[in-house]
C-alpha cells in the first residue's frame, strides 16, 4: 500500500500517541496478528495467558494485566478473522496523569501485511514493526572524495546519515629532494590506488547489508578527475558496481559533502519524496518573493484561499501539533459557539463572551487534517513538509507551519 501525505501523517500520528503511552508494569499488551491467522488460535493463548496471570505476585499488576486480557478477548470477537493485512490490537491500562489510570484499547489495520504473529506484554506498546512500515524504505549510497580525503553516507528517505570517514596517505605533488620525478609519481600513484581501495571497502561495509529492492543506486560526488577515477577503477563490489547512478561535481568532501551530493543529483531523485518536498518549496519562495507572486502563508490568509477554491498546492508541516476546536456555551439557552485553533493542552476560555455560562470543546480535529479535507473540497494539491531541510524547517519556523501557492491572485496575500 502507497501512503499519501496525509495518510502517512495520520500514521504518524497515531504511532506518536501510541508511544506516549506507558504502564506502570508489564501490563501493556500488543499483539500481532498476520491475515493468515486463525482467530480461534489467537483466542486460546490468550485464555492460557489469563489462567497464568493468576500466579503475578503483585495484585495490581495482576489485576490490570486479567483486565487488559480480558478487553483483548472481548475485542477479538468482534473480528471473525483477520483482514487483508492483519490486524493490530494496543490493550491496557495506561498512566493518564495525577495519580490516574484508564483502559486503553486501540484497534489497527496495517498499511502492510503482517508477517510474524507476534504477543507482547511491556510496560510501553511494542511498536517497531509499524515503525519499519512507516519509514521510507527507498535507499541510495553516497560517496564523496578527493585525493585527500572520503565520506560514505547513506540517503534513506529523507534522511542521510553520515558513516565513515576516511583520510588519505597519497602525498603532495612536490616531492621530497633526492627522489626522482618518475619513483614520486609511482608512489604515489600506488597512494592513490590504495586510497580508493580503502573507500570501496568502506562503502561495500556500507551498502552490501542494505536489502537490494530498497537500495535504489549509488551516487559518487567530488571534483574531476577523481570521481571519475574512482567510477571507472570499479573498487565496489560487483553488485554495487551495477547500481552506480552518476557522478556528480561538488565542492566538498567532509560530512558536508553528503546532502551537496544530494542536491547535485536531484535530476536523478525527482521520485523521491525528499526531492519533490525541495522543489515545492523553491516553487513557493520564488513566488513569495516575486511582486505579483502567488504565495500565501498564516493560518488565516490560507484557510481564506482554501475557502475561495484558490490554492493549487497546500504547504503544512508535519511538525505542526495544533488541533482545530469548535467550542460551545453549555447553557441551553445560549447559542454561542465558535471555532478556534489551539494546542492540544491549552484549555478553552473558562466563561462565554455572551451569558458568562461555561464553555466546552464539542469537536475537535488535527489542524493538518482539518485543513486538508478543506484543500481536498477545492481539488488543491497537499505537500506535507518535512523540518529534515532547511527550507522545510524554514516553512516551521517562519511562516507558522502552513502556506500556499495559489492558482490566482486574491486579497489574501
Amino acid at each position: 500500500m502507497e501512503f499519501t501525505a496525509q495518510q502517512r501523517y495520520e500514521f504518524k500520528r497515531v504511532l506518536e500517541d501510541l508511544k506516549s503511552k506507558t504502564g506502570r508494569g508489564t501490563e501493556l499488551i500488543s499483539l500481532y496478528i498476520p491475515p493468515d491467522k486463525q482467530i480461534f488460535d489467537v483466542t486460546s493463548q490468550l485464555r492460557d495467558e489469563l489462567g497464568q496471570a493468576s500466579n503475578i505476585k503483585s495484585k495490581l499488576t495482576r489485576t490490570n494485566v486479567q483486565s487488559a486480557l480480558d478487553s483483548a478477548l472481548s475485542r477479538l470477537r468482534l473480528i471473525p478473522k483477520p483482514p487483508e493485512n492483519g490486524v493490530v490490537l494496543f490493550i491496557g491500562i495506561v498512566d493518564v496523569g495525577s495519580n490516574k489510570t484508564s483502559m486503553y484499547n486501540k484497534v489497527l489495520e496495517p498499511p502492510e501485511p503482517i508477517i510474524t504473529y507476534k504477543y507482547h506484554c511491556d510496560s510501553s506498546f511494542l511498536l517497531d514493526p509499524l515503525e519499519d512500515m512507516l519509514a521510507d524504505k527507498k535507499t541510495f549510497g553516497l560517496i564523496v572524495l578527493d585525493r585527500r580525503e572520503a565520506t560514505v553516507g547513506i540517503l534513506k528517505g529523507k534522511h542521510i546519515d553520515t558513516g565513515k570517514h576516511l583520510r588519505s596517505t597519497v602525498p603532495g605533488k612536490q616531492r621530497k629532494g633526492g627522489q626522482s620525478s618518475r619513483r614520486f609519481q609511482q608512489l604515489r600513484l600506488i597512494a592513490i590506488h590504495d586510497f580508493y581501495k580503502r573507500i570501496g571497502e568502506a562503502a561495500n561495509d556500507a551498502f552490501l547489508p542494505i536489502d537490494r529492492k530498497d537500495l535504489q543506486g549509488i551516487l559518487v560526488g567530488g571534483p574531476s578527475p577523481t570521481k571519475e577515477e574512482f567510477v571507472g577503477g570499479e573498487f565496489l563490489h560487483h553488485e554495487l558496481q551495477q547500481k552506480m547512478l552518476g557522478a556528480m561535481d561538488i565542492s566538498y568532501t567532509d560530512e558536508s559533502g553528503l546532502p551537496e551530493l544530494v542536491e547535485a543529483a536531484q535530476d536523478r531523485l525527482l521520485d523521491l519524496e525528499l526531492t519533490q518536498e525541495k522543489l515545492v518549496m523553491r516553487r513557493f519562495m520564488k513566488e513569495l518573493v516575486n511582486d505579483k507572486g502567488l504565495a500565501s502563508y498564516g493560518e488565516k490568509e490560507v484557510r481564506e484561499n482554501l475557502l475561495l477554491g484558490a490554492v493549487d498546492t497546500l504547504l503544512l508541516s508535519e511538525d505542526l501539533r495544533k488541533t482545530r476546536a469548535r467550542i460551545e456555551c453549555t447553557s441551553s439557552s445560549c447559542n454561542f459557539s465558535e471555532e478556534v485553533t489551539r494546542s492540544p493542552a491549552t484549555p478553552p476560555p473558562e466563561n462565554c463572551p455572551r451569558c458568562g455560562s461555561s464553555l466546552m470543546v464539542v469537536d475537535e480535529v488535527d489542524l493538518v487534517i482539518d485543513l486538508s479535507n478543506l484543500a481536498e473540497q477545492s481539488g488543491s494539491k497537499v505537500k506535507i513538509i518535512s523540518s529534515d531541510f532547511e527550507e522545510g524547517a524554514q516553512l516551521y519556523k517562519a511562516f507558522g507551519g502552513m502556506a500556499a501557492i495559489l492558482r490566482y491572485r486574491t486579497s489574501n496575500i
